[in-house]
């Protein structure tokens, strides 16, 4: 049993070893596996593969309003961080911005940079407010590296499963249906207890950061919960313990909490 533990506890240790980086604006620490370049390569090849289908839009006016709101937040956070004199985890990306073809009400941003926004969220939103709110909180997954932290998240998970099933194998103590049975609980556990929470935690601080660069870069951080209000009044909820995104009234109630503190930096 000691042995055991001291496996389990050498696993935790290397994770925490790698915990050496911080989130840009909210300091919180996390854990990256990956270096840029891994997540780089991926998120290009993400991009040329969504470009295969995807279609430019043809609206040459929302395209430029959906263009000068992602610059005006690119530019203002860029900014931001060189006159403030800290690390700047823009740096090195090669921002690329597209309007799509598509009625969906969604827009992304890749870990390099490739932002893409659907017709139909742009017309859903009320105003560039409400827009830049949506696109701040995609790039803010990117600038807090987001991406990076899920892999790296998933494969710690994925490697402490294994190291657990070895162990437990080695001592002879286990049969194999009770080790079948440990193997699907601890799946289970990993996908419900670790990684859906752990992303629900992303996409709240994703608000938390997107919130400061509209402020940063002059839109009107009250629209942000009034966008979800509408969001939540035009979709249906799925219940938060099986999301990888919060419930609407959460996300509603921290950005609210937030606003405060997203004005504080207006002027920065």
């Amino acid at each position: 049993m000691k042995k055991f533990l001291w496996v389990i506890l050498g696993v935790v240790l290397v994770a925490v070893l790698y915990a050496c980086s911080s989130v840009a604006l909210t300091g919180r620490k996390q854990v990256l596996l990956y270096s840029n370049s891994d997540i780089m390569a991926l998120s290009e090849q993400s991009y040329l593969e969504f470009a295969q289908t995807a279609r430019a839009s043809t609206n040459a006016a929302m395209t430029q309003k959906v263009r000068v709101v992602c610059s005006k937040l690119i530019n203002a956070m860029n900014n931001y961080f060189i006159n403030s004199g800290q690390q700047n985890p823009m740096q090195g990306l090669n921002w690329h911005i597209d309007l799509v073809q598509s009625e969906e009400i969604n827009a992304f941003c890749l870990p390099s940079g490739n932002i893409v926004v659907y017709e139909g969220l742009a017309n859903f939103v009320e105003n560039d407010d409400q827009l830049a709110a949506v696109v701040g909180h995609e790039i803010a997954h990117a600038i807090a590296n987001h991406s990076n932290e899920r892999m790296s998240r998933a494969t710690l998970t994925e490697s402490l499963h294994k190291t657990i099933l070895q162990a437990a194998a080695a001592s002879g103590r286990v049969s194999d249906s009770q080790l079948a049975v440990f193997n699907t609980a601890l799946g289970l556990g990993g996908q419900y207890g670790v990684i859906l929470p752990f992303s629900r935690k992303q996409e709240l601080e994703a608000d938390h950061i997107g919130l400061i660069m509209m402020a940063i870069a002059g839109y009107k951080v009250e629209e942000a919960p009034k966008l979800w209000v509408k969001m939540a009044e035009n979709g249906q909820a799925v219940p938060e313990f099986m999301s990888t995104h919060p419930s609407d009234v959460r996300r509603i109630q921290n950005l609210e909490k937030y606003i405060p503190e997203a004005k504080a930096y207006a002027g920065k």
